[in-house]
């Protein structure tokens, strides 16, 4: 019997890798101008970046819904369906917690429903590489155990470096102060962060965005090892300048 791989939005997936690896997923809500919306599916990443820029007040994000998570999971209990659930770090969202929850609920009303609810304790692609691992593995007819086993390797051993354009945006979502925006911001400070334990910590503060690139190649090839054999995946917020620009956020599984 196969095994399903679920994912929540955040891991900033394509459509065509969802079809390609067959990951199902579930969508975080995002709030934006008093509507909520279906992350992915009633809006795109490109929507919300096009309303920051335009000045609008920064979106918000909501869990994935209980609903959803009792929809699939009773869905793939009844078919008789082994599932592992990839959750987006519980230290940036609520949406593990309700997934547990709801594990437990329908694992009352189905109580042969093999499902595992997993914390990645990693967000965005470098959450994706993870999830798209396990669907590898899935796809090639991998039992449950072996695809925990590396789904565990994989996520406590996800590198994620990332930097982003403009103080402006820490600030609206709450995380710097107005002062430190707005002087960050005249001095043209970079800021460049990684996770720890799932939480985004702030690592250097760089002047410039062809110094703070720079550093973030020098950090990887730091903490990485053996790049042949690895995967790195690079994602960006919307940017249409050159590739080094798009480096807004990278992310490299340590080989260690």
């Amino acid at each position: 019997m196969s095994v399903k791989i679920l994912a929540d939005s955040a891991c900033d997936l394509s459509a065509e890798d969802l079809k390609k690896y067959g990951i199902e997923m579930l969508p975080l809500t995002v709030q934006l101008d008093g509507k909520d919306y279906q992350d992915g599916v009633s809006i795109s990443s490109k929507q919300v970046y096009d309303a920051m820029r335009e000045g609008k007040s920064p979106p918000k994000t909501a869990q994935v819904s209980p609903h959803l998570f009792k929809e699939a999971f009773e869905k793939h209990a009844k078919a008789g369906n082994q599932v592992l659930y990839l959750a987006f770090s519980s230290e940036l969202s609520g949406t593990y917690q309700g997934a547990k929850l709801m594990e437990q609920e329908v694992k009352e009303a189905y109580p042969d429903f093999k499902l595992h609810v997993l914390d990645t304790k990693c967000a965005s692609l470098g959450y994706g590489l993870v999830v798209i691992r396990a669907a590898e593995l899935a796809q090639t007819g991998a039992g449950m155990d072996e695809i925990l086993e590396v789904s565990k390797h994989f996520y406590e051993h996800m590198e994620h470096i990332f930097t982003v354009d403009d103080l402006e945006y820490l600030y609206r979502g709450g995380r710097v102060s107005k002062t430190a925006a707005f002087v960050g911001t005249l001095l043209k400070i970079k800021p460049l962060l990684h996770m720890e334990d799932g939480k985004l910590i702030p690592l250097e503060k760089i002047r410039g965005s062809k110094k703070v690139y720079k550093r973030m190649i020098e950090v990887m090839s730091k903490r990485g090892t053996d790049f042949e054999n690895q995967v790195v995946g690079i994602s960006h917020g919307g940017t249409h300048s050159k590739l080094l620009s798009k480096l807004l956020i990278w992310y490299a599984q340590n080989g260690t």
